[in-house]
């Protein structure tokens, strides 16, 4: 048993995830509008100046035209809310209630960087409190947010929200963004919110910034940050020690000794097209994590050095048709549908790393359940990083596409308040955070 201490903020306002408590569940259900009070008594703080209730305009994308799509998620969030809140300076989160991030302090008026450094370099203490602060999240009840669930997903009555721990709802926005969407009645499974696409960068680059940015409020440690993982070159799982992030035997399952030997996955174990994390409210029915690193034949080893810089020398952001099928594209092949090195489309980089692990991470919409998955994107987002500055790059550079709902102007699915898409080509210190030079990167 870890021995930690954690002190709790008096009073938070959780940030930028979906479905906020206070607009879906009780009376505020009945509304359209997601603009609630700020403790001014006025709407998203207005009479102090932290925002305004704004109407949503529809972008849905550049072509001009509405697709004739009836998921829930396209044009995000109008299927749920007619308005909501625009916040004003560094204000921040569902209600203004927050700061941006990077800021911090009762007016939003204290920037802080902090750094993200591989998790080998973490002292014995810093990673001890890295996991304590992990196990914290996944039992804390998130006190602003709920999940939504449903058996039918072409019938909104049957829809429901339940609640869900910190780190569950993070792995639900990524679950929920992956669901094939819906269209005419039928699923298309070729393109999700998240993937295969423009916005897939920038997408989880926002992820670990809700998730590092929930532990620092509900720890009170505004230096927290995650850590990342640098795989280049690795033939075996170095991390996967119970040391670190947990052995496995040979089903898969974590060793008893490991900081997640009990873990289970949220939205586990009921994969089914038409249905929304069934058994989300029942502990008893969700699986446990399991991986079984090199174990895949397709994927025994991770990304090499030379592969990530042949990603890197990859000029364009991203390249028409702005899918899994781009060339010469950095997107495509960070993602790891395209071989950066010799210009064939084969599972590589990203991708590779999910298949190398296989198990809950090898499942694409679950697979933010395991821990892994906040390191290895971690350093995906570092080569993101890298890549940006490389280029001198620029929202600008966002490219105008018809996928759905990766418009460089539509919101970044699922998260609330709205973010565009193009938001998250600013680099990272824009952000509040920057990362440690590793072996050589």
């Amino acid at each position: 048993m870890i021995v930690f201490c954690v002190f709790l903020v008096l009073c938070y306002d959780l940030v930028q995830a979906q479905f906020p408590r206070f607009c879906v569940t009780g009376a505020a259900s009945k509304s359209d509008s997601c603009c609630p009070l700020w403790t001014d008594l006025s709407p998203c703080g207005l009479r102090s100046g932290r925002g305004i209730c704004r109407d949503f305009v529809p972008v849905f994308n550049q072509s001009g035209h509405v697709p004739q799509y009836n998921d829930d998620r396209l044009n995000w969030p109008k299927y749920y809310f007619t308005s909501a809140c625009e916040c004003l300076g560094n204000y921040s989160g569902y209600r203004c209630g927050d700061c941006k991030y990077g800021y911090f302090g009762e007016k939003c008026d204290r920037k802080i960087t902090i750094v993200r450094k591989e998790i080998r370099e973490l002292s014995l203490l810093e990673r001890k409190r890295f996991f304590s602060y992990l196990a914290l999240a996944k039992i804390t009840k998130s006190q602003d947010f709920v999940i939504l669930y449903t058996g039918d997903r072409h019938h909104k009555d049957t829809y429901r929200f339940v609640d869900a721990s910190i780190y569950d709802v993070f792995s639900w926005i990524h679950y929920y963004s992956t669901k094939p969407i819906l269209k005419n009645g039928t699923f298309d499974d070729s393109t999700n919110y998240a993937h295969q696409g423009p916005a897939f960068p920038g997408w989880h680059r926002l992820g670990l910034l809700f998730l590092e940015r929930q532990i620092q409020l509900m720890t009170g440690d505004e230096n927290f940050a995650l850590p990342y993982w640098d795989w280049r070159g690795e033939q075996n799982c170095s991390i996967c020690t119970n040391d670190f992030l947990g052995d496995n035997d040979e089903q898969g399952f974590l060793s008893q000794y490991s900081y997640f030997a009990f873990w289970k996955s949220i939205c586990s174990g009921y994969n089914y097209d038409d249905s929304y994390c069934l058994a989300a409210d029942d502990f008893n029915q969700l699986e446990k994590l399991h991986r079984k690193p090199g174990a895949n034949p397709h994927a025994r080893s991770l990304p090499t050095v030379q592969e990530v810089e042949d990603t890197l020398n990859l000029e364009h952001f991203d390249r028409f048709p702005y899918n899994r099928y781009a060339q010469h594209s950095f997107r495509n092949a960070l993602e790891g549908f395209l071989n950066a090195s010799d210009g064939e489309f084969q599972t590589t980089m990203h991708n590779l790393v999910h298949n190398f692990f296989g198990g809950t991470m090898g499942e694409v919409p679950i697979s933010s359940n395991d821990p892994i998955f906040l390191l290895h994107h971690c350093f995906i987002d570092k080569i993101y990083e890298k890549w940006l500055q490389k280029y001198n790059a620029t929202p600008d550079v966002y490219p105008k596409n018809d996928q759905p709902g990766q418009g460089p102007d539509e919101c970044a699915t699922p998260y609330f308040p709205c973010y565009t898409n193009k938001y998250f080509l600013h680099w990272s210190d824009k952000f509040g955070y920057d990362y440690s030079i590793y072996k050589g990167m």
